[in-house]
């Protein structure tokens, strides 16, 4: 291939963010995980998400926050999704079973597992929030253009999940959770660089 040919491709192959998808797979496999609670209805929603996106690529809009557009899409058919089955309750890979049956090793996933049931408890709007804009990394202004509310409705679910989650942790004011996983910590820190 002449060098010509391939300044001549290169462009277009960097422009098609069909090229990028495979690089979001883990945050919205994480995303799909934290709204379904259980792997396999997570890779399925991450496998309709992936679909959709590359069946649909001429509606993403270059130069725009191509994980954003597709978290959006993820978060859409899962509460479509959701709305078919409300009645519904799978243990397909035994994920639930599993907790009511399996004891923590030591104080770190004692922690986690006390997080996770409370973080279970929230409102999914709440959860929702704290998923975005603590363990995912996007600003207010992204999150609230993904679930299609105003920027302080995103702030105050944060907010109000943080103060609930803190409440049934029962952790004192100014008390931290121990705890070293990072998306954890972001969904907890009130002062987190990701929340200015």
């Amino acid at each position: 291939m002449t060098r010509n040919a391939k300044a001549a491709r290169a462009p277009s192959d960097h422009a098609d963010p069909r090229n990028e998808l495979v690089d979001h797979l883990p945050a919205l496999r994480a995303f799909a995980l934290s709204l379904t609670r259980e792997g396999a209805s997570a890779d399925d929603l991450v496998q309709d998400t992936i679909v959709k996106a590359w069946t649909h690529i001429d509606k993403f809009q270059p130069g725009t926050n191509l994980r954003a557009w597709l978290f959006t899409i993820l978060r859409n058919t899962f509460y479509s999704g959701r709305r078919k089955t409300r009645r519904e309750v799978s243990d397909t890979d035994g994920i639930h079973a599993a907790r009511q049956a399996t004891r923590p090793e030591h104080d770190g996933r004692l922690a986690l597992n006390d997080f996770r049931a409370a973080f279970e408890k929230l409102p999914d709007e709440q959860r929702e929030a704290l998923i975005l804009v603590g363990a995912s990394g996007f600003s207010y202004e992204e999150a609230a253009g993904m679930t299609g509310v105003a920027v302080g409705t995103v702030k105050s679910r944060a907010n109000r999940g943080r103060r609930r989650l803190a409440e049934l942790l029962q952790l004192e004011e100014g008390e931290e959770l121990e705890m070293t996983d990072r998306a954890t910590l972001a969904v907890m820190a009130q002062n987190s660089p990701i929340m200015r």
